[in-house]
C-alpha cells in the first residue's frame, strides 16, 4: 500500500515514464492490454471471493458483471487499437489546397481513474482499460469500502503490470484528498453527485479534464401494450441485481392506472421466482455494501405503502426485495437515487403525464421503456434525456461495446467503452499539411474588392 507521504512522488514517477514515451507503442500498450486479463483469468477465484465479501455477489453474477465485462473490454480494445491509433482523415477546403487533413489520437499524459464501490472490479478496471489503450499512465484509487476488492487490486496490479506506469493508492478520505491534489492529464470518477463536485473542484485547481460517471433516478416507463411477462422478467433481473446497488438499475416504474394491479401482481411472482419466499436464503441476491447504507436505505421507507419486502437483517447487511406503491413524489425515497433494493411504483392516469414526470427530476444515468407501441416510444425518446436508454430490456446497452456510455446533466458528463472510452483519454489532435505549391497571394495584403470575390468564390 503506498503511504499517503508517498502520492506526490509516486504521480512524479509516473508522469517521468510518460515523459520518455515509452507508453506510445502500440505494442507496449497491447502487452499491458493483455497483462490486465491475464491477471483477471488467472485471479478469477480470488476475484469472486472478494466480490462476495464486499457485496454477497454470487459467482454468475460477478463472472458476468465484473469479470467477463474487463475480458471483454480487453479483447475489443486489442482488436480496434491499430485502427483508433490510426491518422483519421477529413476533408480539406478548397482554400487550403493543395493539402490534407487529419485527426491524430495521441495520449494525454498521466490520468487518475477513481473507481466506485457497488461493481469495485469492472468500474475501477473498465475506465483504466480505455486509459491503457489510449496510452497514458494511470492511478487507480478503488474505493475503500469494498475494501476487499480495494486490497486484492493493490496487490495485483503490480504484480502483472508495468510499474514505472501504473499504481493503485488504497484509503479513504484522506488519501483521496491527497491525491486529488496532484496535478493529473485527466480524472475520471465513478459515485456519487456529492463527491463528484469534489473531484470538480479539485481538478479545477489545475485546470485538468473530468469525466463524471454519477447516477441519479433512472425512470422505466411502462406500457400496458407490452409482453408482461419477459418486462417483469427483465426488470427485476436489472433492479435486484447486486441487490439493487447498481448506477443504470431502475430507480422507479410508471405505470398507468388500469394496469398498476397487473403489474404488481406479476412482479411480486417473478420476485419469488428469482429468490425464493425468503430472499435472505437465496444463493443468487446480495448484500448492502455496509451498515451506513443499510441505515440510509432502510430509512426511505419510512411513512410509505410498502405492498411488498420491507424487512431486512442489518447484521447481515440484508434488505429484502421491496415495492413501494404511489410513494410521495416529494419524500427523500423520490428525490435520491435509491441504490438499493427498493422499486417505487408511481402510478399515472395517462401515458402522456410520463415525459412531464421524468422531466420534473434531475436527467438521469438511465431510462428505460418497455411497449409494442413504436410511436409512444419515439415519442417519449423525443420528449426527455437520459444518459443512456433501453428500449424492451434493462441496461444491455451496456453489454454492446460500440455504444458510448456516460451520463448527461446531473448524473455526469463524458463517456467511456470502445472507442468513446479511447478518445476520452485521447487528445484528438486536429493536423493539416499543406503543400508550398500554389501559394495564392488572395489572402495577403494589401487586399482590393478583387481579392474579396475571390476569397467568396472558393469559399
Amino acid at each position: 500500500m503506498i503511504a499517503l507521504s508517498e502520492i506526490s512522488a509516486s504521480v512524479a514517477r509516473l508522469q517521468a515514464t510518460f515523459s520518455t514515451g515509452k507508453t506510445k507503442s502500440a505494442q507496449w500498450r497491447i502487452e499491458q492490454l493483455k497483462r490486465i486479463k491475464q491477471m483477471t483469468l488467472e485471479n478469477e477465484s480470488k476475484i469472486l471471493e472478494a466480490l462476495k465479501a464486499d457485496l454477497g455477489k454470487c459467482e454468475l453474477e460477478a463472472w458476468n458483471s465484473e469479470i467477463s465485462y474487463i475480458t471483454g473490454e480487453v479483447d475489443h480494445n486489442i482488436k480496434h487499437l491499430a485502427k483508433w491509433m490510426a491518422k483519421r482523415k477529413v476533408k480539406t477546403p478548397i482554400l487550403a489546397q493543395p493539402g490534407k487533413s487529419y485527426i491524430q489520437a495521441e495520449p494525454l499524459g498521466t490520468v487518475l481513474i477513481i473507481g466506485a464501490w457497488n461493481y469495485p472490479y469492472q468500474l475501477t478496471l473498465a475506465p483504466f482499460v480505455a486509459a491503457v489503450a489510449a496510452g497514458n499512465c494511470a492511478v487507480l484509487k478503488p474505493s475503500e469500502l469494498a475494501e476487499n476488492t480495494s486490497k486484492l487490486l493493490a496487490e495485483l496490479v503490480p504484480q502483472y503490470l508495468d510499474t514505472d506506469a501504473f499504481c493503485v493508492v488504497e484509503g479513504g478520505v484522506e488519501q483521496t484528498t491527497e491525491v486529488l491534489q496532484q496535478k493529473f492529464d485527466h480524472i475520471l470518477y465513478t459515485g456519487g453527485e456529492t463527491v463528484g463536485k469534489i473531484v470538480m473542484r479539485a481538478a479545477a485547481e489545475h485546470l485538468t479534464p473530468v469525466t463524471l460517471e454519477l447516477g441519479g433516478k433512472s425512470p422505466c416507463v411502462v406500457d400496458s401494450n407490452t409482453n408482461l411477462d419477459v418486462t417483469v422478467n427483465r426488470i427485476a433481473w436489472c433492479k435486484w441485481m447486486n441487490a439493487g446497488q447498481t448506477c443504470v438499475a431502475p430507480d422507479y416504474v410508471i405505470v398507468t392506472r388500469d394496469f398498476a394491479d397487473e403489474f404488481l401482481v406479476k412482479m411480486k411472482q417473478k420476485i419469488e421466482d428469482f429468490y425464493g419466499a425468503d430472499a435472505q436464503k437465496s444463493p443468487d441476491y446480495g448484500r448492502i455494501i455496509n451498515h451506513r447504507h443499510w441505515q440510509r436505505i432502510n430509512n426511505y421507507l419510512q411513512n410509505q405503502n410498502v405492498v411488498y419486502g420491507g424487512k431486512g437483517d442489518e447484521r447481515d447487511r440484508y434488505l429484502e426485495p421491496t415495492l413501494v406503491l404511489n410513494p410521495d413524489l416529494d419524500s427523500p425515497l423520490m428525490r435520491d437515487e435509491i441504490f438499493g433494493p427498493i422499486l417505487p411504483i408511481v402510478v399515472i392516469d395517462d401515458l402522456s403525464d410520463a415525459a412531464p414526470l421524468i422531466n420534473s427530476r434531475p436527467k438521469p444515468l438511465a431510462m428505460y421503456v418497455f411497449s409494442r407501441n413504436d410511436g409512444f416510444v419515439d415519442s417519449l425518446l423525443g420528449q426527455t434525456s437520459a444518459g443512456n436508454v433501453c428500449v424492451n430490456d434493462g441496461m444491455m446497452f451496456m453489454a454492446n461495446q460500440d455504444l458510448p456510455f456516460g451520463g448527461v446533466g446531473n448524473s455526469g458528463m463524458g463517456s467511456y467503452c470502445g472507442q468513446s472510452g479511447f478518445d476520452t483519454f485521447s487528445h484528438l489532435k486536429a493536423i493539416m499539411k499543406r503543400s508550398f505549391a500554389l501559394d495564392l497571394d488572395v489572402r495577403y495584403a494589401p487586399y482590393s474588392d478583387k481579392k474579396l470575390k475571390m476569397l467568396k468564390m472558393l469559399r
